[in-house]
């Protein structure tokens, strides 16, 4: 083997170790991916069930149902579409109807309930998800301006 042979075979070692790092990276990232929408953007989205994804809006008034042991069950809300969503655990602290809040999780089965394995609630009584508050914005819903972080 001559010498440009070894230096071009050292290359192209090279690039396929560095390829091979970016595949699996892209791999990695892909299975952990969880995309965002509000309840409006779900009827026409074509999920399958299964994906991960997270859920933003505000807690419908009046729809907290406590279940047996740690199951609570809440409406999300757009004000234009409303999504129902079953979560098994304990709540965050500032978790109440009327706030803001985000749900990560799945539709599971052919049902149209969504079961969120995490639940994020907002710290304040001025915060919004910047996330949420645009997509609420998007949809017509008037907020005050203090709503979101900027």
């Amino acid at each position: 083997m001559t010498r440009k042979q070894k230096r071009l075979a050292v290359i192209a070692g090279g690039m396929g170790f560095i390829l091979t790092a970016v595949l699996l990276i892209m791999f990695a990232f892909g299975q952990s991916i969880a995309y965002f929408y509000v309840p409006g953007d779900l009827a026409k989205a074509d999920l399958q069930p299964g994906t991960r994804i997270r859920l933003g809006g505000l807690v419908e008034t009046g729809s907290v149902v406590r279940g047996e042991g740690s199951t609570i069950t809440f409406t999300v809300t757009d004000t234009l579409s409303e999504l129902p969503v079953t979560y098994t655990g304990i709540l965050p602290d500032l978790f109440r109807e009327g706030q803001g809040v985000v749900a990560e999780g799945r539709f599971e089965g052919v049902g149209k309930v969504f079961v969120a394995d995490t639940v994020l609630a907002k710290h304040d009584e001025t915060y919004m998800p910047k996330d949420v508050a645009d997509r609420l914005k998007a949809q017509g819903v008037e907020l005050s301006g203090k709503e979101e972080i900027q």
